[in-house]
């Protein structure tokens, strides 16, 4: 059976399948009652981890996650990413992990989540123009000062995660993988060795897991629908691995967090290690 538990910085527990909030509508009207509505399902089905960022609105999913479920549940971990800014020449958005930047964007996301004390907060990508100690050694003095709990990388290579190490611990790794892409086992590896979380994104393809003939096969021979399976597959993969799928549908929601109580057989396993680059 495969464990549903997971604790980052071994001492926050939380389920392994969690969601991410990046394609909650913001804006105001029925959508916008349908994102709260999403949020607060995705908790009452026992959600204990939700992703958000910065950059998702320009901290506006970070206030649509407070409004929805401000007070936090006991148990409840929303983890928040900082370092993309609109400091582009035009005011676009670009990477930007100077340190000014990253304390602004902690301060901002403390008001809008309503929270003195961010427990897991991300580096969204790392600046190529500021040395990767300023960010990381930010973030470190950030927690020295109570602000943040623990400290997380997201899109990064393995060398990168071990010179962040060396500065800091770091509790999780953010990461494009999937069943169909798994360009960053190696980052997956060196997480399983320290530990450290890995919460994948991209998690089933955009729908590509669901039209690959033999994962629809493995589907129909389960009873579950390929978005399940290709969901399962990463539980079973690695003990570290935490998948946040995303979505704005309630009836997409509750077919995502059923993938957990999906027991894949060695032989499903087996043929679903293969696809790895397979065409479809």
């Amino acid at each position: 059976m495969t464990s549903t538990a997971f604790s980052i910085g071994e001492d926050f527990a939380v389920r392994r399948l969690g969601f991410g909030a990046m394609h909650l509508s913001t804006e105001p009207g029925p959508a916008r009652e349908t994102s709260l509505a999403v949020a607060r399902r995705a908790v009452e089905l026992g959600v204990t981890l939700i992703d958000t960022a910065y950059l998702y609105g320009g901290g506006a999913n970070e206030e649509l996650l407070a409004e929805a479920l401000h007070p936090y549940p006991e148990g409840l971990l929303v983890t928040t990413k900082v370092g993309v800014a609109r400091t582009g020449p035009g005011g676009e958005w670009k990477l930007d992990g100077r340190p000014a930047v990253l304390r602004d964007q902690v301060e901002q996301a403390l008001r809008r989540l309503r929270v003195e004390r961010i427990e897991l907060l991300q580096l969204h990508r790392v600046d190529p123009d500021t040395p990767l100690a300023d960010q990381v050694g930010t973030l470190r003095d950030l927690r020295t000062e109570g602000k943040i709990g623990r400290i997380g990388l997201s899109e990064v290579t393995a060398g990168q995660l071990d010179e962040a190490r060396r500065i800091t611990d770091i509790a999780s790794v953010q990461n494009r993988y999937n069943l169909l892409d798994r360009e960053h086992e190696p980052v997956l590896a060196a997480c399983e060795a320290a530990g450290i979380a890995f919460l994948p994104w991209r998690t089933v393809a955009w729908g590509e897991s669901g039209a690959h003939p033999e994962v629809t096969a493995i589907a129909a021979e389960l009873d579950a629908t390929p978005t399940q399976v290709a969901l399962a597959w990463l539980l079973a993969h690695s003990p570290v691995v935490l998948p946040i799928p995303g979505t704005a549908r309630i009836d997409h929601l509750e077919e995502n967090l059923v993938a957990d109580r999906l027991d894949l057989l060695p032989e499903h396993r087996e043929r679903l290690d293969h696809l790895s680059g397979a065409p479809a």
